[in-house]
């Protein structure tokens, strides 16, 4: 058990590992008061019963809690994965789920989380911690970034394009063929491993996870003077947890209903209609989104459409919107990704922030402004996300 004191009116804060026979039902409570969400969107998250879901993909994973007179008050998870960053072979700790009721924000509780989950990643050998949240998170940057001495590193977007049950026509030019797990380490490793920060050392083992679909290239038929091809990977979170939109503004809803009639009752208008996203829904998440080539932006196109079109056939109609993340930066490479991903600016948002700490300096850095400029030199622009970091 770690344990660590607070005081305030005589009484004192224990974090302890998470105990699922004893915690799962008073984690519900935690999760349903902390639940995600903005003064027009609410986002419901619901962990089909799993408090843990998100990180039991991940090579190394823990939960630790927070206990005031033996209830639960926060939580916070972290998992550990070995990554190529800077050319280096390093463990790289994600730091995820930070939770506290609102009664006793404001109290240290959540910097105690954070403290002892990084005395975990030690333990395990991590060299770097890093979190995420949004930019207009004034709590969590202040406590991660002018606290605890994080540095913003990425600031990515989240694309989002609702998946068409009438299914996509792709372009008759554009050839498109599933790679073997080798074939797509190997064209990984050969391609993006030297242009993207924490490559996983591990990708063998993400492409073979039961959740991960597989992955496509596309290509251009018939036309050898075209050297252009892109690539992407198929991550199945509907089967790790679920999404609901609990509140929408209005115009959302309307929107929802014209475009569902119209492409209903006028489908040569081709409109998307939009699935129910008021009611539990999964969605597909692509990784390892990477193009090559001056006619590249029409073959990415081509494989987020066949992705869809393979959601829209899923059996179980679980799988309701397409999800991407790329580097939200106007100069970033990964900036021609996002114009030519389809999306819908209503359902995508630019607001991510990506934070970083080291854990252990180098010996050529004096400290961490030295690593600040170190990691803000840094040239590498493309962005591969974990997709078990979801």
């Amino acid at each position: 058990m770690v344990q660590q004191w607070w005081k305030e009116d005589d009484e004192k804060v224990v974090i302890r590992c998470y105990n699922d026979r004893k915690d799962r039902k008073d984690m519900e409570y935690v999760e349903k008061s902390c639940e995600v969400g903005n003064d027009q969107t609410f986002l419901f998250t619901d962990t089909l019963g799993d408090p843990i879901c998100r990180i039991r993909n991940t090579p190394l994973f823990t939960m630790l809690v927070a206990e005031v007179r033996n209830k639960l008050v926060g939580s916070i998870q972290g998992s550990v994965k070995p990554v190529k960053f800077q050319n280096k072979s390093v463990n790289v700790g994600y730091v995820l789920a930070l939770r506290v009721v609102p009664p006793y924000r404001r109290h240290g509780v959540g910097s105690i989380l954070v403290r002892k989950l990084e005395e975990w990643f030690i333990s395990h050998n991590a060299h770097y911690a890093y979190m995420a949240t949004e930019k207009d998170n004034e709590a969590s940057l202040g406590l991660f970034v002018r606290k605890l001495g994080y540095v913003i590193f990425r600031n990515p977007a989240i694309l989002v394009n609702p998946v068409n049950p009438r299914g996509l026509k792709l372009p008759s030019d554009i050839g498109i063929r599933k790679l073997k797990v080798k074939e797509a380490a190997s064209c990984y490793r050969k391609h993006v491993v030297s242009k993207t920060d924490f490559f996983p050392d591990d990708i063998v083992k993400i492409l073979r996870n039961k959740l991960s679909i597989g992955t496509w290239v596309a290509y251009y038929k018939n036309n050898d003077k075209i050297i252009s091809w892109a690539i992407l990977s198929v991550w199945n979170s509907s089967k790790v947890f679920k999404l609901r939109i609990g509140k929408a503004p209005l115009s959302f809803v309307i929107l929802t209903k014209v475009c569902n009639y119209v492409s209903r009752f006028l489908p040569f208008l081709r409109l998307t209609a939009l699935p129910d996203l008021f009611t539990p829904f999964g969605f597909y998440f692509l990784y390892g989104v990477h193009a090559e080539g001056p006619l590249s932006g029409k073959l990415v196109r081509a494989l987020c459409e066949h992705v869809s079109n393979m959601a829209a056939l899923d059996d179980g109609g679980e799988c309701k919107v397409v999800v991407v993340e790329v580097d939200g930066e106007s100069n970033g490479s990964d900036d021609s990704l996002r114009r030519c991903v389809p999306h819908w600016k209503m359902l995508s948002c630019d607001d991510d922030t990506w934070c970083i700490k080291p854990l252990r300096l180098e010996e050529n850095t004096t400290g961490l402004s030295d690593f600040t400029n170190m990691f803000l030199c840094s040239k590498s622009r493309c962005l591969f996300v974990d997709p078990r970091d979801v």
